[in-house]
């Protein structure tokens, strides 16, 4: 691992957390936190801002799984759940709620490391996707938006498409701005006025 991870641990049995902690410290994680009431569990995790948490549930209930996956923050870093036993609408519900790892038949000490380094870089794989779909959804609207302010001008001025984006274009360098701001500004005169 580059970096030292703080680790939480969500487990209830005291036996059951020694061997996550033991097995994790064999790994090299250092900075393992165990939390053993799962009442108030958003608010403890909100405190110690893990990089990664683990959930050992024997018999998940589907609310159960849900509601710890949102509590844990699966969308803002790596979740693993280890649970005992699970059915194909447990697991579709895992994986819909966000969970890097979801691990059937309970917890062996040996594949914890395995499952967390997986874990890790199924969330880095994950977050990645969004963030380049966010990107996407965000070019696709300012694009709208620059076609928008284009017919504008094109209705207005009585211009061509190349010429309308031209006169955006320069408006935006003359004014030290991005062309988007120029065609946001645009188009909200010209609703003003309108």
């Amino acid at each position: 691992m580059a970096a030292p991870l703080s680790i939480c641990v969500i487990e209830p049995d005291p036996d059951r957390a020694r061997l996550i902690i033991d097995g994790l410290r064999d790994a090299g994680w250092q900075d393992v936190t165990v939390i053993g009431q799962i009442s108030a569990l958003a608010r403890r995790l909100v405190e110690l801002d893990p990089d990664l948490v683990l959930i050992d549930l024997a018999n998940p209930s589907r609310d159960r799984l849900e509601n710890l996956s949102a509590a844990s923050g699966a969308a803002t870093r790596p979740v693993a759940m280890f649970v005992d036993h699970t059915d194909p609408e447990l697991t579709r519900a895992a994986m819909r709620a966000g969970l890097s790892a979801y691990v059937v038949d309970g917890l062996a000490r040996d594949r914890i490391q395995p499952v967390l380094e997986t874990a890790i870089e199924r969330f880095q794989v994950t977050s990645q996707m969004r963030a380049e779909l966010d990107a996407a959804k965000q070019a696709l609207a300012e694009r709208k938006t620059i076609d928008r302010a284009k017919g504008l001008l094109m209705q207005a001025k009585g211009i061509g498409e190349d010429e309308a984006y031209g006169l955006l274009r320069k408006t935006a360098m003359d004014q030290g701005r991005k062309v988007i701001e120029v065609a946001e500004a645009l188009i909200t005169a010209s609703e003003l006025l309108g």
